[in-house]
């Protein structure tokens, strides 16, 4: 089964495929400029992009919104991440946390699937803290500043443990638990 991947990121489009591979699935990315609302949630920008997108394509696809959620900074960057790591990266978000002792944080990840039945959104967190300085060079965005609970690295340096549990993995498999074939 493929389903259409509505994203200009071909980094998630390949993290995505790893895991839907695991269900006898794939995701074609489909490059398609579509408005996303401004929300407090990532469940809402991609239950309303996806919707946006089908009726372009008419076709089964999927729009995945995710954030970093800082405690400190009142759960900021949000959803405005990708806008935040655009303008300030991963330095920006240390400077902003230099002299703060609470550092949790967690990555929340919403995938929106529309098809004509309607729009269903799968969400999945993974928690954490952003530690005083960046850390590894492997993957994309964030990953440098975010450890999660269950280790002592940085997704950037374990990738490996990325792919395991990151808040992406947990969302794409509840969708495609959903929509597999098997």
């Amino acid at each position: 089964m493929e389903v259409l991947f509505a994203t200009s990121n071909t980094n998630k489009v390949e993290e995505a495929n790893k895991i839907a591979a695991e269900y006898g699935m794939s995701f074609q990315q489909v490059n398609i400029i579509y408005p996303e609302v401004r929300a407090e949630s990532v469940s809402k920008v991609a239950g309303e992009g996806v919707r946006y997108v089908y009726e372009k394509l008419k076709r089964p696809v999927i729009v995945e919104d995710s954030g970093l959620f800082i405690d400190a900074l009142n759960d900021f960057p949000g959803t405005y991440s990708a806008y935040v790591f655009k303008r300030i990266g991963c330095e920006g978000i240390l400077k902003l946390l230099d002299g703060v002792e609470d550092r949790r944080a967690r990555f929340k990840s919403a995938i929106g699937y529309c098809d004509k039945k309607g729009v269903k959104v799968y969400e999945g967190v993974v928690e954490g803290s952003i530690p005083c300085e960046m850390r590894g060079s492997k993957g994309f965005g964030y990953d440098p500043i975010f450890k999660p609970l269950d280790s002592e690295k940085t997704f950037a340096e374990d990738p490996a443990h990325k792919n395991r549990a990151s808040h992406r993995r947990k969302a794409t498999e509840l969708l495609c638990q959903a929509l597999s074939p098997r």
